[in-house]
Parts: structure tokens; C-alpha cells; sequence
């Protein structure tokens, strides 16, 4: 089947319907981040690149489109759209569909593929991986009582933790107060300010520096689409703010994306507590599912009852970009095989600084 290229902004009424249709009864591309919104947010929000984002639409005989791959192509290299704020991507396609992978870049007219949140089953690209990680899951199909009578069956005392923490806040601060989809700018605007001290503490990448990135947020606060949009949600003590959490909301799916706390109100684990409400909150709504995002941290782990996985690498060509993106992929490979501790990881480390810093520009 021919593949079309269009640009994010000039995709039909047609084809953006079919494309929610094909993500609707599949569980696997319920994320956010695979809605065509998402894409035409970041189309929006990229304002004079916007003609970089593109979509591969691959068509069958009577026309209708029975796949779609959104990228953002820079000179000889497609990435993820979004990225680096991008948590999954994949082809979102009828169930068996693919698209052949020379033909894919011979369409869009590119060397290599670029991808980092991959999901590890897309027969397309999935394949190409050169790595791979989890993405931390909490399932709810039954209710918030229902997961925590599973996480208590299972051993894990993370619920049981988190509510001494809180009796302790409420005693030595004050009552805790939660907000669901709160409309607070000065919250909002006090988490990317938190977000921004965290990133320079810990030596990051600001990634707010982007003028695109700030558009890209203030538009998704000011969604409230009922299946796609950002939410906004809030813990205060008293009437200090401890923490918020601003997150991609879903058809089914919340996906956990900027968190942050009151470093002084750091020993209540504010930021856990908050986790909590919202689980709790996802009764009685369309969504069953909170997705953590990758990352091996204990406090995922621990509230996690499912998981995604997701793989890295790149589909390429014989052509100069594909050598040099295999060269840095082989040297990061042996590193990595050596026992040097840290010294291994820098490789891995100094590829992803790269790819951050590409997609932020």
C-alpha cells in the first residue's frame, strides 16, 4: 500500500477521525501521546517548524487510511514528534497493519529514524531497537479499593506508608487539601518553577528554556477536552502547597508527566500523597489507568501493577547519518558491557543530552 506524506496541520477531518477510530478498543495506544492532538498541539506550539512535523499515512485500496506515523523531520532525520517531551510512540494502525520500513523512508525522505519511547511490540519499529525499559503502570478496572487491596495482598506497604505520612502532615502542618483539574495559575506556574530548581540541582537539561515547550503547556492547561488535555492537580497542607502534578490526560489514561513538591514539606512525601488522591479520584471516571513513565525509581515500583515496554534505537538507511547514529550506538554498547560503574553509563548519558537537545531546537 502507498504511504502519504502529510504535514501535521493540513491532515483531513477524514483522517484525523480515522485516527482516533484505530486507537479506539486498543488498549495499547490509549496513550495521550499517541492521539493526533497531541501531534497537532505540538505542531501548533512549534509554530515556524511546524512544517517539520509530519505524518505517514498509509492507505488502503478505497482510500481510508489504516495506519498513521507522526515524526518531525529535520534535514536527513524523523524523530519523535514532541520529543523530548514525548513518552510513546508507535505506528497506530488496524490491528496487523505495518508499514514496510524502506518504503517508509523512502516516503518521508529521510536517512534514519530516530525513536526513544518506542513501544517494544510495534512491528514496524519495534524492531529496530538497540535497547529497551519499562514504563510503570497502576490499572484500576475495579476501583481504587480494589488496587489497594491487591497491593496489600501482594506485600507491598507503599499505601500503608503513605497514610502515616499523612496523619503525621496533618498533625505538625495541617489538613490536607486536594484539587483534581484545578484551573490555579499560580500553582501551575509554581511547578514549573520548582521543576526548573530540580533540573539545575541535578545538572539537567532546562528544558524550559524552549519557547515551543512553553507554548505546549500553556496550551494543554487550558484544554479540557474530555479525552485529551493536561490536568492540573494539586495537594495543599494547610495552606501551604505541597505538591503538584500536571499530567496528559487520556480517552482512559492519565499519564503522570511534571511533578514537583515543596522541598520543605519534603519529609511528608507530599508528592506521594498526591499519587494517592488522584488514584483515588479516577473512581466513578472514564479513566483506568495511571501511567508513571519510564524511569527505575522505587516509589514507581512500588505502586506499579502493570507495565509497558518500551524500546530505543533507530531504523536507517545506508547513508551517513545511519553510520554515525550505529558508531555512537556501538560505542555505547561496549561501555556499558564494562564493569566501570558510572564511567559505563556516560556514553548512554552523553547520546541522550544530544537527543534532548536536538528536539528542543
Amino acid at each position: 500500500m502507498p504511504i502519504e506524506i502529510v504535514k501535521a496541520l493540513d491532515l483531513s477531518a477524514a483522517d484525523l477521525a480515522r485516527w482516533t477510530q484505530l486507537r479506539r478498543g486498543q488498549t495499547r495506544l490509549d496513550s495521550p501521546f499517541l492521539s493526533p492532538q497531541w501531534t497537532l498541539s505540538v505542531a501548533r506550539a512549534q509554530a515556524d517548524k511546524s512544517d517539520q512535523i509530519r505524518v505517514a499515512i498509509e492507505r488502503g485500496a478505497g482510500g481510508e487510511a489504516m495506519a498513521f506515523l507522526p515524526v518531525r523531520v529535520r534535514q536527513d532525520v524523523a524523530m519523535p514528534v514532541g520529543a523530548p517531551m514525548c513518552d510513546y510512540q508507535a505506528l497506530i494502525s488496524a490491528p496487523g497493519v505495518t508499514m514496510d520500513p524502506r518504503e517508509l523512508l523512502s516516503a518521508l525522505g529521510v536517512g534514519r529514524i530516530d525513536f526513544c519511547h518506542m513501544m517494544a511490540d510495534d512491528e514496524t519499529l519495534g524492531r529496530h531497537a538497540r535497547g529497551q525499559t519499562d514504563s510503570w503502570m497502576v490499572e484500576l478496572p475495579d476501583g481504587y479499593e480494589a488496587y489497594a487491596n491487591e497491593r496489600r495482598a501482594s506485600g507491598i506497604g507503599v499505601l500503608k506508608d503513605i497514610d502515616k505520612k499523612r496523619r503525621k502532615a496533618e498533625r505538625e502542618v495541617g489538613p490536607c487539601r486536594f484539587t483534581a483539574m484545578s484551573s490555579s495559575q499560580a500553582a501551575f506556574d509554581q511547578l514549573i518553577a520548582w521543576k526548573r530548581v530540580q533540573l539545575l540541582l541535578t545538572h539537567q537539561t532546562d528544558l524550559f528554556k524552549a519557547p515551543w515547550v512553553h507554548r505546549l503547556l500553556d496550551d494543554l492547561f487550558e484544554r479540557r477536552d474530555p479525552d485529551f488535555g493536561g490536568g492540573l492537580y494539586t495537594l495543599h497542607l494547610g495552606e501551604r502547597l505541597a505538591a503538584v502534578h500536571f499530567h496528559l490526560r487520556g480517552e482512559h489514561t492519565i499519564h503522570g508527566w511534571l511533578i514537583a513538591h515543596n522541598p520543605d514539606l519534603e519529609r511528608y512525601s507530599p508528592g506521594m500523597m498526591l499519587f494517592q488522591d488522584i488514584l483515588k479520584s479516577m473512581d466513578g471516571t472514564p479513566y483506568t489507568r495511571l501511567d508513571l513513565g519510564t524511569g527505575d525509581y522505587r516509589f514507581k515500583r512500588e505502586l506499579s501493577n502493570a507495565r509497558q515496554r518500551v524500546v530505543f534505537g533507530f531504523l536507517g538507511s545506508p547513508s551517513v547519518p545511519s553510520l554515525v547514529r550505529h558508531a555512537v550506538y556501538g560505542v555505547r554498547s561496549v561501555a556499558e558491557a564494562l564493569p566501570l560503574g558510572r564511567i559505563s553509563e556516560l556514553p548512554g548519558k552523553a547520546m541522550r543530552r544530544i537527543d534532548l537537545l536536538r528536539g528542543l531546537h
